[in-house]
């Protein structure tokens, strides 16, 4: 009888209020996967790590997401929605010109990176390495991601082309196709020394590429 009164006494939270409360837990999880696979590998993080800290049962998991794999996938899609986002406003800065833009695209990169202690490199590259040459769906979806990021760099450039700072007989493609092939490495090449110096290697030596070599310092 006593329970039964308690029970009463309790109310039940509305169904859309607990609906907003399971999408905000997993819009956590997801954001902590972000924060992790930028920093440690697919293999490496296990479901303790990815919901210590949420007040989320580890069980529970698997009511937002079907596997592991099905959450990962949804992390590098909020990784590249945010990275779509930065590009929107780093090349959508009109007092800037083209190049300078790509300029200011490096040095918020790292910065991103020295704030968090050069651990933290890009999620995309990272599980490129480890995932992309035996899983096709990882591999299929990790390529998708750089090619529309070679896009974005491929846009810029043509930019600078149409602006008066690169020769319109450049490359632009292959232009940009280097650049995250110098981009990627220079990260990881970045965390290993915890510096931004392999940053500023390959941005200096790829501004001299275009015919603009002057520096790109921290």
């Amino acid at each position: 009888m006593n329970s039964e009164v308690t029970k009463a006494r309790i109310p039940r939270r509305p169904r859309a209020t607990r609906a907003l409360d399971r999408e905000h837990a997993r819009d956590r999880l997801i954001r902590r996967g972000v924060e992790l696979l930028a920093e440690h590998s697919f293999d490496g993080t296990g479901l303790d790590v990815i919901t210590s800290g949420h007040g989320i049962p580890k069980g529970s998991f698997y009511y937002h997401f079907a596997s592991k794999q099905a959450y990962a996938e949804e992390v590098i899609d909020a990784y590249a929605a945010y990275f779509d986002a930065r590009f929107d406003r780093l090349f959508g800065d009109e007092t800037q010109s083209p190049l300078n833009q790509l300029r200011d695209y490096i040095k918020d990169g790292a910065d991103g990176m020295a704030r968090h202690d050069w651990r933290r490199g890009c999620l995309v590259g990272n599980l490129a390495q480890e995932l992309g040459a035996h899983n096709e769906a990882f591999r299929s979806k990790l390529n998708a991601v750089l090619d529309s990021w070679q896009l974005r760099i491929s846009d810029c450039l043509k930019r600078a082309v149409a602006a008066g700072e690169l020769d319109p007989t450049s490359d632009i493609d292959s232009l940009a196709r280097f650049f995250w092939i110098g981009w990627e490495g220079s990260l990881m090449r970045a965390k290993l020394t915890r510096s931004d110096e392999p940053l500023r290697c390959f941005a200096n030596n790829y501004f001299r590429l275009l015919g603009h070599p002057q520096r790109v310092d921290s």
